[in-house]
């Protein structure tokens, strides 16, 4: 097995005048629970965006498994093993979950009509959402429409799931719940790299964490030398919340 999946060297993007993202190197290797984690409009989405191939970034090169991806559109990434999901949940409202499903079942490996809805019935129970199938996605509660795009994202068999704050906006229980249903995802062999603000999933579930300021990489290891790194407590922790994490751990 490869001993990186994804790789971002000096990766910058402008906007104008603006660099969201600056510089910025990484490395994700197979089968680990990475998150990414900073202020907002540190860049996070914006990483996002260039390794998915909503854009490309401005310099700099991205490579999942050792394959340069700049030169391929989402669609391709996607086929090559690159799911996500996003900050702001919009499923196909009119359309039924099993039908929002089938969406990315058939825009991966099983083509097949028979076989995409066998997939899409099977994910929606994985996460949750069996008695919801025929159910329109407009009926859906934001927990369970961030388990439908989560769903959704699986139809598509990545090897990579990038997952944008998906406890945004969720109660304790529903984070207790998501964090189980991450370490499911995780178990099946698909690698995560999560964006959260929410920072008892992070330290739950992460085996690293890397935190962005002002689209530069600041810190990048354990949750627990992150949560304890002067810098990072500086700009985005604060003394109140790093103390609590400290003492979670």
């Amino acid at each position: 097995m490869a001993s990186t999946l994804l790789s971002l060297k000096n990766v910058t993007k402008t906007f104008g005048g603006l660099r969201a993202l600056d510089e910025v190197s990484l490395e994700i290797r197979p089968g680990e629970i990475a998150s990414l984690v900073g202020p907002n409009g540190s860049g996070k989405t914006t990483l996002f965006n260039c390794v998915s191939g909503i854009f490309n970034p401005t310099q700099g090169e991205i490579r999942f498994r050792d394959r340069d991806l700049l030169p391929l559109s989402p669609a391709e990434r996607c086929k090559l093993g690159i799911g996500r999901t996003f900050q702001v949940v919009r499923p196909f409202m009119k359309l039924s979950c099993l039908e929002n499903v089938l969406v990315g079942a058939y825009f991966g490996q099983k083509n097949h009509p028979s076989e995409a809805v066998s997939e899409g019935r099977r994910l929606l129970e994985f996460v949750g959402l069996g008695e919801r199938i025929d159910q329109p996605a407009s009926g859906l509660r934001l927990a369970e429409r961030k388990r439908l795009e989560i769903a959704r994202a699986l139809a598509t068999r990545p090897e990579l799931l990038l997952l944008d704050e998906v406890a945004a906006g969720l109660n304790p229980a529903e984070i207790e719940a998501m964090i189980a249903l991450l370490r499911e995802i995780h178990g099946q062999g698909i690698t995560l790299l999560v964006v959260e603000h929410v920072m008892s999933l992070v330290m739950d579930i992460s085996e690293r964490v890397i935190v962005l300021n002002e689209g530069r990489k600041i810190a990048d290891g354990s949750p627990r030398d992150v949560v304890n790194d002067p810098k990072v407590i500086q700009v985005y922790l604060g003394e109140e919340v790093a103390l609590s994490e400290k003492v979670r751990g």
